[in-house]
């Protein structure tokens, strides 16, 4: 007698911009991945509107029934930031929707908690995906020090491996809003870790003529990501950003990457294990990833910094997300 194949479970933690959706698309899509439930943080926008943006993505993808949890709104320390700019004052392009879900349909319980009861049900099974600052992850082993030990692995969205910047002139976005979070996490996280930084992301992009194919798919779900992309490929396809960016011309969702390689390990090629922690105190390098190569810190918990991404496994999964 044949049985079926169990389905990893996830947990993913958002501050959902744009790229945030189209990685929860890519989860819920994947036939082998059970989403268990979805934490919201602040980051691109503040926290009223990833809630209502999960909601919102889940709505598109007829999948409401997975449950959505309220986190942390500011950082550790220091002064909360977004990226308006390019996500749009609501995180998703500033195309509202009228008929969106309400933000009652949020959970009561806090994210937080939720994350340590998760891990502890499903211990050694769950894996946890960080696509945004990672203040309820800190907050989570605070709360419980074995929450990362229940972990079967972490998949994260964040920092850089060269000192390239996207937010300051060394910092990517998720870790420079919230240094201490990234900090505590890579310190005290022992479960398997695996991180897809701005550097990895870039050197990923996919070329602009498939992007146009695939936002114009014509269903549902490829016209969403049309319409909140919208904003952002401003910014991304102008000459400025081309030049400005790691590795030419190009489409690229971040969060995607990290998503990618929780579904399928095999899309990530290559990586460097390493010790990692982040820069707090420097003047033009707080909230860098720093990778300790000669080993000085004498960390056990190494991460595996993902250095290489199967560009043909990686464009079904986005396909598959949209259909």
């Amino acid at each position: 007698m044949s049985h079926a194949p169990k389905k990893l479970k996830f947990l993913i933690d958002v501050d959902c911009g744009t790229d945030d959706a189209q990685a929860i698309m890519m989860a819920v899509a994947a036939p082998h991945v059970k989403v268990l439930a979805i934490t919201c943080v602040g980051g691109n926008t503040q926290l009223e509107n990833v809630c209502k943006n999960v909601l919102r993505v889940l709505k598109v993808c007829n999948r409401s029934e997975i449950p959505v949890y309220r986190g942390l709104g500011t950082p550790i320390l220091g002064e909360r930031i977004n990226a308006s700019y390019f996500h749009g004052k609501d995180g998703l392009g500033d195309v509202p929707d009228a008929d969106a879900p309400g933000i009652e349909n949020i959970q009561k319980e806090h994210a937080v908690d939720m994350m340590v009861k998760l891990a502890t049900k499903h211990a050694g099974q769950l894996t946890l995906i960080a696509t945004g600052p990672l203040t309820n992850l800190a907050m989570a082993v605070r709360m419980d020090p074995s929450f990362p030990s229940k972990l079967k692995d972490l998949y994260i969205m964040g920092g850089n491996m060269e000192s390239r910047g996207n937010t300051t002139a060394c910092g990517e976005f998720n870790f420079v809003a919230d240094p201490e979070a990234a900090y505590m996490v890579l310190r005290d996280f022992t479960c398997p870790t695996y991180i897809a930084t701005w550097e990895h992301s870039c050197r990923s992009k996919l070329s602009w003529e498939w992007y146009d194919k695939w936002v114009n798919m014509g269903t549902a779900k490829a016209t969403f990501i049309k319409n909140i992309y919208a904003l952002s490929m401003k910014t991304s396809r102008s000459e400025k950003e081309v030049k400005e960016m790691v590795a030419g011309a190009g489409f690229v969702s971040c969060d995607a990457y990290a998503m990618a390689a929780a579904i399928d390990k095999s899309t990530m090629t290559s990586s460097i294990e390493t010790v990692v922690t982040v820069e707090l105190n420097g003047k033009f390098t707080r909230g860098m990833m720093v990778l300790d190569l000669i080993d000085e810190l004498k960390r056990p918990n190494k991460a595996f910094v993902m250095n290489g991404c199967d560009l043909e496994k990686f464009k079904v999964l986005m396909e598959n997300s949209v259909k």
